[in-house]
């Protein structure tokens, strides 16, 4: 699968034509989602982990405005053209967009990926997007995160 915007996140309605064309050639899409402030080996884990289960890893990021929502004033530590710039230039990711809702249910609605998934930390009955996947043949997917890797850690670190 070809790299969708190396330079950082891509607009939906450019990815909506690849993940189209992705799909009509059979490939499998697997979508993830998050703030992914600061990236860290537990990120990267992660991105290998979810990528190996399809064909083409779409991963959606919290725009600035709805990090602040969700962690608070001081998030996030780095911009998400920044963020997004290094999530799309890990081997594992083949696309990033950006959502500026509190949640991603429109972009996965949007998608429709064959496979969601999200952290260990996150109960499969409480992924956004779940039902809508589901209903669609897809799975939902709860992977195990790796120990003493968050970014909240790192930030405490930092400031001790």
């Amino acid at each position: 699968m070809k790299k969708i915007g190396s330079a950082g996140a891509v607009t939906l309605e450019a990815l909506l034509k690849e993940v189209a064309a992705a799909k009509t050639a059979g490939k499998k899409i697997v979508f993830t989602n998050g703030c992914f402030d600061i990236i860290h080996r537990g990120h990267v884990s992660y991105m290998n982990r979810a990528r190996a289960l399809g064909d083409m890893l779409i991963v959606g990021i919290n725009s600035d405005t709805s990090v602040r929502t969700l962690k608070g004033p001081t998030r996030p530590v780095n911009a998400e053209a920044d963020r997004a710039y290094v999530l799309a230039n890990l081997k594992a990711v083949d696309a990033v967009v950006i959502f500026g809702d509190e949640t991603p249910i429109k972009l996965i609605e949007a998608i429709t990926p064959h496979v969601l998934v999200k952290g260990g930390d996150w109960p499969v009955e409480k992924i956004v997007g779940a039902d809508h996947v589901r209903a669609n043949g897809g799975e939902v997917l709860s992977l195990a995160l790796e120990d003493g890797y968050s970014t909240t850690g790192i930030i405490a670190r930092a400031v001790s």
